[in-house]
């Protein structure tokens, strides 16, 4: 993006906690004036250029925000803060691009379109306090931005737990104030069919609905019992669906809809069993122990999850079903899923492999290439384009189909390699679900990742061709997030830092001016009543042996955060021993208390392991 020309004498100015400009994603550009001008409660919103396009980006959104946040909307008012956008398609900014000037004239955007003055618009807000304050001062500045990429999704799972339209509205509403693009909703697996299919009604009256179960998937939930009523899940109809497309393109988001095809359709498979290879009654699945997990992705199913890739019927149901997931997603992409497919009933199945024979298909993975293939075109045939997780690839790629590589980066570059399109969402850097912090006070998952390591994502190999690379996402698997309010504790800070990743120049990122922002958002969204976690104060654990002795190390990554610890059963643990090197954990029957403080006050959670689970933990 061309550089602004400066208006103005400037100093520039660190971003700080304590500075006006905490804008996350960071923009590629910030110069800062100590002069200010104070914001005035009445706001004038002014348009240059396309006034269509203008109220097109302002929406209902803004001005919403605007009013909610105790500001006058008015016209020609003396005593207001003035606005003003100057949209044009012939300005030469990034389409979604913006340049923005705070000066003693008010605020001035320029853009090229509806959707460079949406991004204009959600950087103003964080530039504004949460609610109106008399005296409040913005500093003058001047911030040129753009996109480093074009895909910046998220993903939510709706099918391990539903979430109401006004839910998945909240979350579309947060994810677009950090500029992220692409809302990935997971409509089916496993665990409930979430969309309205009109030719095939029993998906919804059946495959929507479980029985009740609490606690852990995969080991507190069991099977339904005979008779037993499928009482727990929903289902968006196609009037839902349409209203939240709608609200999602007002807010600069394209939906991409995931039907997650051959494995994990058990709901499927609960409404219309004989799309399966062993045709037997089938239920949705209410979190049950379903498969036996080896390690290294490698698992046996114990209750058949996968349609039958032979069956024409098959194809029928799915033509069906893609035919009415295409009128009503306008975006470009259709996702089909092709994870975790189980081939061992294939195998089993004398119908599946006199197919094979017949069709010369030398294994179970190059069928599942053949059901890629097929799926592909009757996507194609929608007017849409296929995306699938990185599995698709398994057994060959036919062209024009793109590929989300989740088990890391390398089936991502695998296929680029090969000419494909690809969004990087690797496990490594952007699954959401995974532990954020320390077990003792996480719900525990087999992983962890942590905001920092989040924030080190980079969807662009070196060894690639750039313009194969869309971008990357964050993925939400909801197996333990049964409310919203947790699925925000879930996605916030790291979908800051994922945010930062996909929108911010690589040279533009920096670690502890990230945490100083995020710090100030941590305080927007309390004073929002939104749920977020904390966990980044919180220390890291390690425990190790050095000679005889068994040590502990508590190490975190937050500028100007002390950690304060006891290992002799006292407590407030503000009264016990500043951290300053590891110590030993001598022999004795206690808990380690920590807990840190940013000058005096208590930041994140306090820890208490027993030291029993202390020693277990010995790399």
């Amino acid at each position: 993006m061309k550089k602004l020309a400066s208006l103005f004498t400037l100093l520039f100015l660190a971003s700080t906690a304590f500075s006006g400009i905490n804008i996350i994603p960071e923009p590629t550009s910030i110069v800062e004036s100590i002069e200010e001008i104070v914001l005035q409660k009445n706001i004038e919103l002014v348009f240059e250029g396309s006034k269509e396009l203008g109220n097109q980006a302002l929406g209902k959104n803004f001005k919403a925000y605007l009013t909610k946040a105790g500001f006058a909307i008015v016209t020609k008012n003396a005593s207001s803060t003035k606005i003003k956008i100057n949209i044009n398609p012939a300005n030469e900014i990034a389409e979604e691009g913006y340049e923005l000037i705070v000066n003693a004239n008010g605020i001035a955007c320029k853009v090229k379109s509806a959707k460079g003055a949406f991004y204009a618009l959600q950087t103003i807000k964080q530039l504004f306090p949460m609610s109106y304050q008399e005296n409040y001062k913005l500093n003058h500045c001047e911030i040129s931005d753009e996109p480093r990429f074009g895909w910046r999704g998220l993903m939510l799972d709706c099918s391990r737990h539903f979430f109401s339209v006004d839910e998945v509205k909240a979350y579309i509403d947060l994810m677009s104030e950090y500029k992220f693009n692409v809302f990935h909703w997971h409509l089916t697996d496993d665990q409930g069919w979430r969309i309205e299919i009109k030719t095939l009604p029993k998906l919804t009256q059946v495959g929507a609905w479980r029985v009740p179960r609490n606690g852990t998937f995969g080991s507190d939930r069991t099977e339904p019992k005979p008779k037993e009523k499928a009482s727990y899940g929903g289902f968006y109809n196609q009037t839902q669906i349409k209203d939240i497309v709608k609200y999602a393109a007002e807010r600069n988001i394209t939906i991409v809809p995931e039907i997650d095809i051959p494995g994990h359709s058990m709901a499927a498979l609960a409404a219309y069993p004989e799309l399966s290879t062993k045709k037997e009654p089938h239920f949705v699945s209410p979190g049950h122990k379903f498969a036996e997990w080896f390690g290294d992705g490698k698992f046996k199913m114990n209750t058949e999850n996968t349609l039958d890739p032979t069956n024409e019927a098959v194809y029928e149901f799915i033509d069906k079903v893609f035919s009415e997931v295409a009128l009503l997603f306008p975006g470009q992409y259709i996702h089909m899923g092709g994870d975790e497919c189980y081939k061992g009933y294939w195998e089993e199945s004398a119908a599946v492999q006199a197919f094979m024979k017949k069709k010369k298909i030398k294994d179970v993975h190059a069928l599942q290439s053949y059901f890629v293939g097929r799926v592909q075109k009757i996507i194609n045939s929608k007017g849409k384009q296929m995306i699938g997780w990185d599995e698709i690839s398994e057994g060959g790629l036919t062209k024009g189909a793109t590929v989300m590589s989740w088990r890391g980066m390398e089936g991502g570059i695998e296929a680029a390699k090969k000419g494909h399109k690809v969004v990087m969402s690797p496990t490594t850097y952007a699954y959401l679900d995974y532990m954020q912090g320390d077990k003792s006070v996480e719900n525990y998952i087999y992983s962890s990742l942590s905001l920092q390591k989040s924030y080190e994502f980079d969807p662009l190999p070196e060894e690639v061709d750039e313009s194969l690379i869309l971008g990357g996402q964050a993925n939400l698997w909801t197996e333990a997030i049964p409310t919203m309010q947790f699925a925000f504790y879930m996605t916030y800070p790291r979908a800051f830092a994922i945010s930062e990743c996909l929108w911010s120049a690589k040279e533009g990122k920096d670690w502890n001016k990230f945490m100083e922002k995020t710090q100030v958002h941590f305080n927007r969204f309390n004073a929002r009543n939104l749920n977020v976690c904390t966990a980044v104060y919180e220390p890291v654990i390690r425990v190790y042996k050095e000679e005889n002795k068994i040590m502990c190390e508590l190490s975190n990554p937050v500028s100007g955060v002390e950690v304060y610890y006891s290992i002799n059963n006292t407590y407030p643990v503000k009264f016990a021993n500043a951290y300053q090197a590891a110590f030993e954990l001598p022999a004795g029957k206690y808990k380690l208390r920590t807990q840190s403080f940013i000058n005096g006050k208590a930041v994140g959670r306090e820890l208490i392991i027993d030291r029993e689970e202390l020693i277990n933990r010995i790399q």
